[in-house]
Parts: C-alpha cells; structure tokens; sequence
C-alpha cells in the first residue's frame, strides 16, 4: 500500500460505502469461485489432499463472501421502530457465522488429513501439477488479502477486515500447501497429509478468533480501556462537569457507543446543566471518531450509591404541601425552587417584593423557618428572597 493512499475512513451513512463494500466482496467471489475449481480439479488429478482442503477452504471463503453480500446489504438500512440503534449488528452476526463455517470446516480437514495418515503405505504420490496450482493460489490469495484489507480499514468494517483477514490466511495456508506438496515430491509422501493438517489448523484458529470477536460484541462487551480512558477524560475536561460515573461504552460494527452520568453544580439551572451534558457530548463525537452515538445523564450529586433518593421523595405539588406550613405565616410565594440533594431538598422561596421591609425582619423569618426545619422529613433548608422573581414556575 502506497504511502499516498486516501484512507480517510468514509462515514457510515455514506451511500459509497455500501458500493464499496460490495464491489471488494464480489472481488473476492470471482477469486475464490476460480480458486475453488482450480484446487479441487488439480488436487483430485494430481492427487494432492493438502490441495484438495485448500479448495475446500476456498469454498468455504466463497460461501463467507456471500453472508458478507448479505449482511453489507442489511447493515445499511436505517434505523426503524424496530431497530432504534440500525442496523449494524447484521454485520456482527455474519461475522461470526463467518468463523463458525470456518472453525468447523477446519476441523473436517484436519479429521481427514489424520485418517489418511493411518494408511499412509497407501498413498499415491503426488504430481507436479500441484505445486503449480499451489503457487498460483498463493499470489491469488495474497493480492485479494492487500485489496480487501484496505478497503475494510476505509469503511472502518469488522467484518470485511475479518474477511480480508480471512484472505491472508489463506495466502498462508497456500504457503503450507506448497511446502507439503514439495516436500512429498522430494520423497516425503506424509508432507502432503500434515501439510492438510496445518492448514486445517489455521482454518480453526482464525474461526475461533473472529467468533469470539463476533460473540463479545454480541453480549455488548465493552471498549478497550485505551479508548474508555479516552472518552473518560475528554468528558471530564468538558467545563461544566465536576465528576464522572456510570460510562459505559460497547459496540455495534465500526460504531461505538457511549453512556455517561455527569455530575454538575446543583444549583444551576436545568437548561445550563442540559447546555453542560450537550457540550460534552458534541467533544466526544469531534475527538473521538470511532463514536457515533452518546448519551450524557446530567446528576446534581454522585447518585452510585444513593440512587433511591430521588425516588423516596415526593412529586413537586406534595412537596410544595409539606413546604406550606413552614412558611404560612408569610404571603404567597411568586416561585420556589427545589434542590434536590443528599436525600432531601433545599427549598429557595421567592417573596413579592417589599414583603420583609428590613434585614431585621428577614433574619427573623428565617429563624422561625430554620428551627420549624429541625429533623424534617423532607427539607433540609429553606432560603428565603425578597426580590423580585419571575412567576413561570410555582
């Protein structure tokens, strides 16, 4: 790959990127369909098993390119009442029937290839013809890995960097069949049956990886702790936010998802702490790429461990209930406003101006108010205002 290669990543939504995708997969079904009758034909007339599995395991590419097909075309719908988050996790799923076809396909080439050595005596040696179509397969398979690697680090896709890596093992399980089909025309007729074993052995292995890639992602297994440390300190640098608890990322295709509880100043307004928690979120998705969606819960306090308290309160038209008595003996308020924290509220109570005329006269309505206030139920504190105050909430 060129140094002066565009790689910049091409967003999800992107109508190319689906064009993309499918044309790099289609490369690879008309490789692999020629492969598949190339290695098959000339393991049986030079009969080479190592070319034979090798075929196999093209065949097994050819029908991994098809789910890809599949997949490539669902992923792109959109998002519906059905599917609120898309619909990326097709790509998920393919990915790990991808390694299942190729962990069981491995396993039926290795259980062969160990069969055949049993009877080694009688196994018939093998032609040079297979060398040739050996060869061949490796410059196939290596050029398709090149190809289809750089295409699925363009679109950011799992599952097409899966299927590319899919492609170079195969350019190395070439490399093995060559080896064995050497080694069994320099004299050493078992090369070719262990060769078979190998390669039914990469097979497996990269099957098991990509499922268990596939299967953590399907349980919604979280991101790396580089990229969650990351996302941790770039919400915490947001202005605004005091702490942080309760992130939780996973992921979803190329896409990473993100949950967040800030804990914001509690007495400012909701509107500034929603400015605070949108101005955080904008950072996450600008400094972070891989990040698509974020969700930011705005805290007035660290609600880990007390987050039954808000619940053991009372609705706002109660609460004003409780409030009444504490100051009944003062006009009707033109707004209160509640602070809930550390279980109980803070009340700020706005008074028609000119009600306490004087310092004297507010100290002693606030005293009555603070020693009513001893060990209530639900209050904490009441603060009385004297100025004017906006009437929109009472």
């Amino acid at each position: 790959m060129s140094a002066g290669e565009d790689l910049t990543p091409i967003a999800f939504d992107d109508p190319e990127r689906h064009a993309m995708a499918n044309k790099s997969t289609w490369v690879s079904v008309a490789v692999n369909v020629m492969l598949t009758a190339v290695q098959i034909l000339a393991g049986i007339f030079a009969h080479s098993q190592s070319l034979i599995a090798d075929g196999l395991h093209s065949l097994s590419d050819l029908v991994c390119d098809f789910l890809v097909l599949i997949a490539s075309y669902h992923s792109k719908d959109p998002a519906d009442e059905s599917h609120p988050y898309g619909h990326g996790r097709v790509e998920t799923a393919a990915s790990f029937a991808l390694g299942a076809i190729l962990t069981v396909t491995g396993m039926g080439i290795m259980a062969a290839a160990a069969l055949k050595l049993q009877n080694i005596e009688n196994l018939p040696p093998v032609a040079p013809l297979a060398l040739w179509t050996a060869g061949l397969a490796l410059v196939a398979k290596e050029g398709l890995f090149r190809y289809m690697l750089h295409v699925g680090e363009k679109l950011r896709s799992p599952m097409l960097i899966a299927n590319a890596w899919h492609a170079r093992s195969d350019a190395a399980s070439s490399l093995v069949v060559a080896v064995g089909i050497g080694g069994n025309l320099l004299g050493f007729i078992y090369a070719d049956s262990v060769a078979a074993i190998i390669v039914g052995f990469m097979i497996v292995r990269m099957g098991v990886v990509f499922a268990w890639d596939a299967f953590q992602e399907l349980i919604d297994a979280g991101l790396s702790i580089e990229e969650v440390n990351g996302i941790r300190q770039t919400l915490i640098d947001t202005p605004g936010v005091e702490s942080l608890h309760e992130l939780r990322t996973r992921r979803m295709a190329q896409r990473g998802l993100v949950d967040a509880h800030i804990l914001v100043n509690p007495r400012i307004s909701v509107s500034e702490g929603h400015s605070i928690a949108e101005r955080a979120r904008a950072r996450v998705l600008r400094y972070h790429p891989e990040i698509t969606d974020v969700l930011v819960h705005v805290d007035p306090e660290d609600d880990t461990h007390h987050d039954t308290n808000a619940q053991k309160m009372p609705p706002r038209d109660e609460l004003l209930q409780h409030l009444a008595p504490l100051i009944k003996h003062l006009p009707e308020p033109q707004r209160v406003v509640f602070h809930y924290i550390n279980g109980k509220a803070e009340a700020e109570v706005f008074l028609p101006h000119g009600t306490l005329d004087s310092s004297e006269s507010w100290a002693k309505a606030q005293h009555d108010i603070d020693e009513r206030l001893v060990d209530h139920q639900f209050f904490s504190s009441v603060l009385l205002h004297c100025s004017a105050a906006p009437t929109t909430i009472k």
